[in-house]
């Protein structure tokens, strides 16, 4: 089967890496998104890829929202009414999930690879969400494809190389370990780009591009095909090794968004690594 038609394609080879764009999928109605195979997948995942909270969250939320009662393959199963969204994450460690992963990934090889090189530690995560859910705004380091499977939503998308809407401490805080979870402020709304996507529609999202995202009025499943490339490593490398700079007194440049802007730094970072440094 093949999941993205040639327009898609198109389409995405034209706009990736940098700019955020709607393209059309075939996973509608595959059996591996339906309500009972994901309460299933959850059953069988380890605790520590499953997160799940409260669907009515602010948009800016300050660490970790709680848990429901209920299980997450419970909250799935009874989704249009448990009030919860629930997050699967590296949903590849399953077998079936692995093969749908990479059958995407290999339709998208040939824009990919010319852009950004080697495709590296391709990954998925699916969301399951009750009617109305928000998703708190934050950053993500991956290449990322949204497909909506099932219901609608709405992604807000800011610049991801803005220190307005993710100041540079905050990637340095993050590429070393802290949250993904961004500070909200009203004032950032008017920068915000708003996606409307449909079953059948995926939405791109550029690396550490802020966003959040408010579900419409039905149960909705999302499944993202996520992969890393030498430049998202790079950059997230070249943001570690500026918050060291940052902790002896400097005040380093922000990374650029591409690998070679980021080599030195980089390099810099992996060595501090290497020698246990850091």
């Amino acid at each position: 089967m093949t999941y993205l038609p040639p327009r898609a394609f198109e389409t995405f080879s034209a706009n990736y890496p940098e700019v955020p764009h709607i393209l059309e999928h075939n996973l509608v109605g595959h059996p591996l998104a339906e309500l009972e195979a994901l309460a299933q997948l959850a059953e069988r995942l380890p605790a520590k890829n499953i997160e799940y909270a409260y669907a009515k969250q602010p948009i800016g939320m300050v660490g970790k929202p709680p848990v429901p009662s209920i299980s997450a393959a419970d909250a799935i199963r009874n989704i249009d009414t448990a009030g919860c969204w629930v997050a699967l994450t590296f949903i590849e460690q399953d077998p079936v999930y692995k093969a749908l992963l990479l059958d995407v990934i290999e339709e998208l090889r040939g824009a990919i690879e010319p852009k950004t090189g080697a495709i590296i530690n391709p990954q998925s995560f699916v969301f399951i969400s009750s009617p109305l859910a928000v998703t708190p705004y934050h950053f993500d380091p991956e290449h990322n494809i949204l497909m909506q499977i099932r219901g609608h939503k709405v992604m807000t998308q800011f610049p991801a190389d803005d220190s307005y809407y993710a100041p540079a401490q905050v990637h340095e805080s993050y590429h070393t370990g802290g949250p993904r979870e961004l500070q909200w402020r009203d004032e950032m709304i008017a920068g915000g780009r708003a996606f409307a996507i449909a079953p059948g529609q995926g939405l791109m999202v550029p690396v550490m591009a802020p966003h959040f995202v408010n579900n419409g009025p039905e149960v909705s499943v999302s499944l993202s095909i996520t992969w890393r490339s030498e430049w998202s490593y790079a950059e997230g490398a070249a943001h570690a090794f500026n918050g060291v700079l940052r902790s002896i007194g400097l005040k380093p440049a922000r990374p650029g968004r591409w690998p070679e802007q980021n080599r030195v730094k980089a390099l810099g970072w992996r060595v501090l690594k290497k020698l246990h440094l850091k």
